[in-house]
């Protein structure tokens, strides 16, 4: 090439299609010569969050996009709204701050959906990115999936694949129709992409990429670790159990929340254990409204900081759960894991030996904690190995 030839963009020359070959031009008039050769164009990401449990997972996915130089697009829907709920993950987790926010709030079902597609489609029509990725089963994944899907914007689906089989349960609808109508289907194991076969998704749309709650986990263990202080609380390690409940299975019928919170504490007494709750704001009114109150076995915490949860997470003798992410982050840690369901779509966690469903009864809650109690911890993890983030973005920038 002669001395002065510059080289640019394809997209920055009138009348030349957009953004597949690398033009050379003489800005000298009269000497000028034209070289073309391909040139990867990067992908342009939408990445949506609207909870807590989307901000932890989709920060790997932030995370790769920066260390690839690929541009994104942060959206929050606002379905979790509060500091505790929400601010304070962006903050513990450097991210950046959302380049638009629904602020939706709370709602119904159908409020909230329709606040979202409402709310997206202006934002995608003047962004116009080239993928959107939501990730998990809320009302912000359905209803972003959707509004890109008819935007003839392509979809990817973080934690494509996963299943309870109870579709009384809203989570397990919204998987379902977000996976059907996702473009990129990114299942975090073999058995979820075998659901996904089996379900009549095509095998291209469908790539194993592992989870990313295993990525955010390994990253922040060590920080995590000294941000969590059990002594505060004034128990020592290993001496007391951690219990999360937000499902609306369990918190909006009555029975199942009483029968779950005798249950902890039965089981703390059986375990000789306190049981600190993390609670959702929602669970805290629910207890409130039906006069439950909490007695010296079980003490109720407000909304803990991902690394301060995380770290108790890793140092407890005893994790009850209804949340899916806590599942997989307890099997991660080597923490035994009693599920306060009676179905979970992370099979894998109870395949390995460290989980196992206990439903809403109180008997079984406590006879399922001193059985994971006596348990041995050296289960494998068949979650990833902590890459979910940087395959997903390669992925994308490879199509």
């Amino acid at each position: 090439m002669r001395a002065g030839i510059l080289l640019r963009p394809e997209e920055d020359i009138p009348g030349r299609p957009r953004g597949r070959n690398t033009r050379a031009v003489c800005p000298v008039p009269g000497q000028s010569v034209i070289i073309e050769r391909p040139m990867r164009v990067l992908p342009r990401i939408a990445i949506v969050v609207g909870t807590r449990p989307e901000i932890i997972k989709m920060a790997p996915v932030v995370r790769a996009c920066q260390k690839r130089g690929v541009p994104f697009l942060l959206l929050h829907t606002g379905q979790h709204y509060s500091f505790e709920m929400d601010g304070v993950f962006f903050k513990e987790l450097g991210l950046p701050p959302a380049h638009h926010n629904l602020a939706i709030g709370s709602g119904t079902h159908a409020a909230q959906l329709a606040a979202i597609l409402a709310g997206m489609e202006p934002i995608l029509a003047a962004e116009r990115p080239d993928v959107l990725l939501v990730e998990g089963d809320t009302n912000s994944v359905l209803g972003a999936a959707l509004c890109a899907h008819k935007m003839g914007i392509r979809v990817g689906h973080v934690e494509a694949g996963l299943r309870s089989y109870d579709r009384g349960m809203p989570e397990e609808i919204n998987r379902i129709l977000t996976d059907h109508l996702s473009d990129h289907l990114f299942a975090p194991t073999d058995r979820s992409r075998d659901i996904l076969l089996g379900e009549g998704v095509t095998a291209e749309r469908i790539h194993v990429t592992g989870n990313t709650v295993v990525d955010e986990l390994m990253l922040q263990r060590e920080r995590a670790s000294g941000a969590a202080d059990p002594a505060r609380f004034g128990i020592a390690n290993g001496r007391y159990a951690l219990a999360t409940v937000h499902r609306a299975e369990n918190v909006d019928d009555d029975r199942r929340l009483r029968g779950i919170f005798e249950g902890l504490a039965d089981a703390a007494r059986a375990l000789d254990l306190t049981v600190l709750a993390a609670l959702h704001p929602r669970t805290s009114k629910r207890l409130s409204e039906l006069g439950l109150q909490m007695n010296g076995a079980v003490r109720a915490l407000p909304p803990l900081p991902y690394l301060e949860f995380l770290g108790l997470q890793s140092r407890a003798a005893l994790m009850l759960t209804d949340s899916g992410g806590v599942q997989e982050e307890a099997c991660c840690l080597g923490v035994p894991c009693v599920t306060l369901r009676d179905n979970t779509e992370r099979p894998e966690s109870v395949e390995v030996g460290a989980n196992v469903l206990a439903g809403a009864d109180p008997a079984r809650i406590a006879a399922c904690a001193r059985e994971m109690n006596a348990k041995p911890r050296g289960w494998r993890n068949p979650f990833g190995d902590g890459k979910s983030g940087l395959r997903i973005v390669d992925l994308l920038i490879a199509e």
